[in-house]
C-alpha cells in the first residue's frame, strides 16, 4: 500500500490541497452567513433561506471536503512517515482544532434552524477569523517543516 502511495503521491497532494480549499473556503463562508442571518427575525423567509443554505452548504460541500482533506492529508503523512515530526505533531493537532471549529459550527447553524442563536454577529466576525490563523500557521507548518 505504501509503494501505491509513493507512486501516486504527487496526484495525492493535488487532491489533498483541493479538498483543503474547498473546506477553507466553507470554514470562511459559513460564519459570514451566521452575521447576515443574526440579522434577520426568526421565521422570517430570509431567515429560513439562510437556514437552508447553511445546512446545505455543510452537507454538501464542507463535510466531504473535511473528510477528504483528512483522507488525503493521513495517506500524505503516512507515505511521508512524518509520524514522528515536530511539526507535523503541531500541524495535526491545529488540523484537530480546525475539525473542532467545523463540529461547532454545525451546533451554531442548527441552532439558527431552531431559532435558538443566543451569539450576535460581533461574535460571528471574530468567530470567522479562526480559521485564518490556523490556516496560516498550517501553511506555514507544511511549507518550512521548521522541526
Amino acid at each position: 500500500m505504501k509503494a501505491w502511495l509513493l507512486e501516486h503521491y504527487l496526484t495525492l497532494k493535488a487532491f489533498h490541497i483541493i479538498a483543503v480549499i474547498a473546506w477553507m473556503s466553507g470554514l470562511f463562508y459559513l460564519p459570514r452567513l451566521f452575521v447576515y442571518h443574526t440579522e434577520t427575525r426568526v421565521g422570517a423567509p430570509d431567515y429560513l433561506r439562510f437556514a437552508v443554505m447553511e445546512k446545505k452548504l455543510l452537507a454538501a460541500i464542507m463535510a466531504p471536503a473535511m473528510g477528504l482533506t483528512w483522507i488525503f492529508g493521513l495517506s500524505l503523512a503516512w507515505a511521508g512517515d512524518w509520524w514522528q515530526a515536530g511539526w507535523f505533531h503541531t500541524k495535526l493537532a491545529l488540523v484537530l482544532v480546525m475539525t473542532a471549529i467545523h463540529i461547532t459550527n454545525i451546533r451554531f447553524a442548527k441552532d439558527f434552524a431552531s431559532g435558538r442563536n443566543v451569539r450576535t454577529g460581533r461574535f460571528f466576525r471574530l468567530w470567522n477569523e479562526l480559521p485564518t490563523l490556523l490556516m496560516i500557521a498550517i501553511v506555514i507548518l507544511v511549507v518550512t517543516k521548521a522541526f
